[in-house]
């Protein structure tokens, strides 16, 4: 056979596995890489799922959303959202089609790991200061000692008065810092397995050295931090019973790589399917579907609580939404559709052996298609259906989105989950979609610029579907 012909019959019948930055024109990479400038502003404003979920309904009421009311009517091009306790966002821009054929819905989350303060946080040790932390998500430990840490959250004070704590992102700010043995005196340390190289008790973010004056007595560096918060904020000991305070990387998103091909941040995972999520969202006119944006919290720690897709706000919401047009929110969501917005691992050369390379996402292979999550024998996952897969991928093909799959690592090593399940459960046809990411949970993870603008370009084209 003459080699033009197998050249020929490849590029017809394999898959194309082709970069994707070179599979872009040079304007469409343009394109890309002014899109991702706004991503890294993102990101660096939204470090927590408050600061997310402001941010968001932020840019919503600036693009014409309005809150949304269960008594009020509404009408194809009307859009509003639904802030949940701070924590969790839906957006909806009404369609065209009769509200009872379905909804195209977008889920992402917007929490991340990193290291909450516990109840009763400040002690003193040796004359330093500290806060116990308690770690929040799937996290390596030994990342995170000697990371330069900003301090975010709230303090609800004994007369029920809220104050906001942002510490660190500012140039003129101190950070914090939890503190990690030198290797000349690691000996007994190396020899812990790599899981508890550092406990999770050890993870003691240090917060200041200086005593209060010249006083004699105990606790005096305590005291000084306690003069100092109660100064800035007007706080008492007892107030931290009642404030959420999360400690997260102090860096901002960079550009990675001499090509800058490359967006390096912390809390990619999830906040780069919700920025993408929230952008093809925003810039809906009069779709032909009503389109549903999901930005939810706590699916770092299994999507529990009432910020979380495991609880009823989003069925809730749905339900609201269909009765305004006098219809019932199962039957919305029986003829509904999801792409599940969230990141799956990128294939990483330098440890190649815990990926089976040929069902692994690629930097630069576009946004990734997940058919099933879940670990061992697909234990937590939905599976999408042969069909829905179908549907989205020709979807794709048609708008001339690059994409790819991808499982999370060999099946007998990796695994993990997403929202899918939650929505799944609710009668709705789901799959994930999302951006491979490397470094996955580290307070420093790595992204494709081409990925993400494909993600945008996927949700972009589902919304409009």
């Amino acid at each position: 056979m003459a080699e033009s012909t197998v050249k020929e019959l490849k590029e017809k019948l394999f898959m194309n596995k082709k970069n994707a930055a070179a599979r872009m024109s040079g304007e469409e990479l343009k394109k890309c890489d002014k899109f991702c400038e706004g991503y890294k502003q993102f990101l660096d404003i939204a470090k927590t799922e408050r600061e997310a979920c402001a941010e968001i309904v932020k840019q919503a009421k600036s693009r014409g959303f309005s809150e949304f009311d269960s008594k009020a009517k509404y009408k194809p091009g009307d859009k509003v959202y639904y802030a949940n306790r701070e924590k969790s966002v839906i957006l909806a821009v009404i369609g065209r089609q009769p509200i009872e054929k379905g909804v195209n819905l977008v889920a992402a989350h917007i929490d991340s790991p990193r290291l909450d303060m516990k109840q009763n946080p400040l002690y003193e040790k040796d004359e330093v200061a500290y806060f116990k932390t308690h770690y929040y998500g799937g996290i390596k430990k030994y990342q995170w000692p000697t990371v330069p840490l900003s301090l975010h959250g709230v303090i609800v004070k004994s007369d029920g008065s809220k104050v906001s704590v942002n510490i660190g992102e500012d140039d003129g700010d101190p950070v914090f810092c939890v503190s990690d043995l030198l290797p000349h005196l690691a000996s007994q340390q190396y020899k812990r397995p790599s899981t508890e190289l550092v406990k999770g008790e050890e993870l003691n973010l240090i917060i200041g050295s200086r005593p209060f004056k010249d006083d004699e007595g105990s606790e005096l560096v305590k005291l000084n931090i306690m003069m100092i918060l109660n100064e800035k904020y007007g706080i008492t000991e007892s107030d931290f019973i009642s404030a959420e305070l999360e400690a997260v990387p102090a860096f901002k998103a960079k550009d990675v790589g001499f090509d800058r091909s490359l967006v390096g941040a912390y809390g990619q995972d999830d906040r780069v399917c919700a920025y993408t999520e929230l952008m093809a969202v925003l810039e809906l006119k009069n779709p032909d579907r009503t389109a549903v944006a999901i930005l939810t919290d706590k699916e770092e720690t299994g999507s529990d609580g009432n910020t979380g897709l495991r609880s009823a706000y989003l069925r809730y919401f749905i339900a609201d939404l269909a009765a305004s047009f006098g219809v019932k929110g199962r039957t919305v969501l029986s003829n509904s559709r999801c792409l599940s917005a969230d990141v799956n691992a990128a294939y990483d050369p330098t440890f190649p052996d815990v990926f089976e390379k040929n069902n692994s996402a690629l930097l630069n292979g576009g946004v990734c298609v997940t058919k099933y999550t879940g670990s061992r024998g697909k234990s937590g996952t939905s599976d999408a259906s042969a069909e829905f897969v179908g549907e989205v991928r020709a979807l794709l093909d048609k708008n001339g989105v690059i994409w790819q799959t991808g499982e999370l690592g060999k099946i007998d090593i990796g695994g993990g989950g997403t929202v899918a399940a939650y929505i799944a459960n609710l009668d709705v046809d789901t799959i994930d979609v999302g951006v491979p990411v490397m470094s996955m949970h580290a307070p420093y993870e790595i992204t494709a610029k081409t990925d993400i603008y494909a993600a945008y370009k996927a949700f972009e084209a589902f919304v409009n579907n």
